[in-house]
């Protein structure tokens, strides 16, 4: 759709996929943009058109599922979409439905998409530094398995999200990494003012690569550090902004369900 910029992987591109970000929305003020999060307090009106917006840019027709977020590892099934007041409380989902599109909220956090295109599965994980460290990308590929896809074929890209050069973290963040593997030392770097910057789409991609999947894309875009282009939780709260909007990650399959 017109307006709405819609980012590709190239891995991805035999299956109706897209990372947006906030060009093309119909949101004002801080949020101004494409602002699908109804958990900001911007107008429900238009969020829902921005979601319309993003569906036609992406899968015209398809039917939106997202769940609740919860920063967890757990990967759910969809069948069919959730009413906004039921959605689970997960932070993955995987379908084998045609007309399904399935939608991860970010503003920092890094959205991943997968596809199986042989099997006809897809799936699309939110990972902040907790689900990513809690294996929520390794419950999205078990997920895939258990409807037919294979490791070795799927294909993975990680999207936009806050990059290395603007996270800054503690030392016990830093520490709760190396406390899992030790060779996590490599996924950060010394910051200017001496505290510790963590590589989050390095993270996710090597846990990715390290679950057997070959083929792992990171976009590599920087939300923090674009506010024309992305929304950014920590850039609203250095801001002093009293809100900050949502973008969306959007993967399906075309056809007719059986």
């Amino acid at each position: 759709m017109s307006g709405v910029e819609v980012i590709r992987a190239a891995g991805l591109e035999t299956v109706p996929h897209g990372f947006l970000g906030r060009r093309g929305g119909v949101s004002t003020g801080d949020l101004a943009g494409l602002n699908v999060g109804f958990g900001s307090q911007d107008d429900r009106a238009a969020i829902e058109e921005n979601r319309r917006r993003a569906i036609e840019a992406v899968m015209p027709g398809a039917a939106l599922a997202t769940v609740h977020q919860v920063h967890s590892g757990e990967a759910v099934y969809v069948d069919a979409p959730w009413r906004q007041d039921e959605r689970p409380h997960v932070d993955a989902m995987v379908t084998d439905r045609p007309g399904i599109l399935l939608g991860i909220l970010t503003a920092d956090c890094a959205p991943v998409l997968f596809a199986d295109p042989e099997a006809g599965v897809v799936g699309a994980a939110h990972a902040g530094w907790r689900g990513a460290i809690a294996g929520v990308t390794d419950s999205t590929i078990e997920a895939m398995e258990r409807l037919g896809a294979k490791r070795e074929r799927i294909a993975a890209a990680v999207g936009p999200c806050i990059a290395q050069s603007s996270y800054e973290v503690d030392e016990a963040f830093r520490q709760c990494f190396l406390d899992t593997d030790q060779p996590n030392v490599s996924f950060f770097v010394p910051g200017p003012q001496g505290k510790p910057q963590f590589d989050l789409a390095g993270y996710v991609a090597h846990r990715l690569r390290s679950a057997g999947l070959f083929k792992v894309e990171i976009v590599g875009l920087d939300t923090y550090a674009d506010p024309n282009r992305f929304y950014s939780f920590r850039r609203a709260t250095h801001r002093g902004e009293a809100d900050y909007g949502r973008q969306v990650s959007l993967i399906g399959l075309t056809g007719t369900s059986a």
